[in-house]
């Protein structure tokens, strides 16, 4: 696959006029926690949802655009992202509460969610201490940690769609259920509404503490990793929760066919959790997905079961430098 040249006037002559920023050639190596991948074409900072809304409506339909968040679940190929990255700050990390309700903007850190909520003595939102991500993120997987979910707290959430138009939808109407949402692939998220119960905000703090340490204690997170690489088979929750395989998740398929610090290239299997990949240092893209599709293949010969990734993997391979690749679906 050929990878396009840098961008000139012309390309961004095609793009429609903003009060947010265009910047080209875009390095986004280190736009993820892998620290890896190529350039995005050209990247895009909306002022604010009009803005993303009026640019949706008015570029071209064949020019890609890619939503690029915190880059905690994101895995960046070498060869870099075509056409348009969209990044959501600025006006899209406000918090707002009211009474019981959190409104929060795309942008917003997880984190900073769940101690802005215990700090106003709401309850629900501590699973989020867990979770290395955004609001718009979580939204578009239905992120969860330790027996909660987006879905749990959410009331509604606003998006725009590929031509502009805005949607607002509740849980029920995104079909959220375990790592999942229903929503078309065109919609961007740009803010949410949640609500929480009452509660102790020592309470919630310790409860707090007791998901940072736990993550702490068995994730490698301080690391060059990207977050669960695989989903649970049958919707067990990544942190202890039951699925249909024996009760087996997706860390313990991969410890059971051998995979536990399983090496390609510079990418490695955890030691102390099989379902994160890490870059160990010189790691590329194409290393860390061809170990992923390698640690598939060993799972489903050894158990049947064919892991889903829970990573989101975006751009183009680089033709110079990528291993070949059989994809898991392909094998099987």
């Amino acid at each position: 696959m050929m990878i396009t040249q840098p961008h000139t006037d012309t390309f961004l002559s095609r793009l429609p006029a903003v009060r947010g920023r265009y910047i080209e050639n875009v390095d986004l190596s280190g736009s993820s926690w892998f620290r890896v991948g190529g350039p995005a074409d050209v990247l895009f900072r909306p002022a604010d949802a009009l803005d993303l809304a009026a640019f949706l409506a008015k570029c071209p339909r064949d020019i890609p655009r890619t939503v690029l968040g915190l880059g905690s679940n994101l895995l960046i190929r070498d060869g870099g992202v075509r056409g348009v990255v969209i990044r959501l700050d600025g006006a899209f990390n406000e918090i707002e509460v009211e009474g019981g309700a959190v409104t929060a903007g795309a942008g917003v850190l997880d984190v900073n969610l769940a101690r802005i909520c215990r700090d106003a003595g709401l309850v629900g939102f501590e699973f989020m201490r867990g979770i290395p991500g955004t609001v718009g993120g979580g939204l578009r997987m239905n992120a969860g940690a330790y027996g909660s979910a987006f879905r749990d707290v959410l009331e509604w959430a606003e998006a725009v769609d590929g031509d502009g138009t805005v949607h607002r939808a509740g849980p029920d109407e995104l079909d959220m259920s375990y790592r999942h949402c229903g929503a078309p692939d065109d919609w961007i998220f740009t803010a949410a509404r949640f609500r929480g119960e009452a509660g102790d905000p020592e309470e919630i703090s310790a409860r707090m503490q007791e998901v940072r340490q736990a993550r702490k204690d068995t994730q490698p997170v301080n690391t060059r990793t990207g977050g669960s690489t695989f989903k649970n088979p049958d919707g067990g929750d990544a942190n202890g929760g039951p699925n249909d395989l024996g009760d087996l998740r997706a860390w313990e398929l991969i410890d059971r066919a051998g995979c536990r610090g399983l090496v390609r290239g510079g990418a490695m299997v955890s030691e102390l959790h099989c379902n994160f990949l890490i870059n160990t240092g010189e790691a590329t893209a194409a290393d860390l997905e061809a170990l992923g599709e390698e640690v598939r293949r060993r799972v489903h010969a050894d158990s049947g079961v064919m892991l889903q990734w829970e990573i989101r993997r975006v751009g183009e391979f680089d033709p110079e430098n990528t291993p070949e690749l059989v994809l898991a679906e392909e094998a099987s």
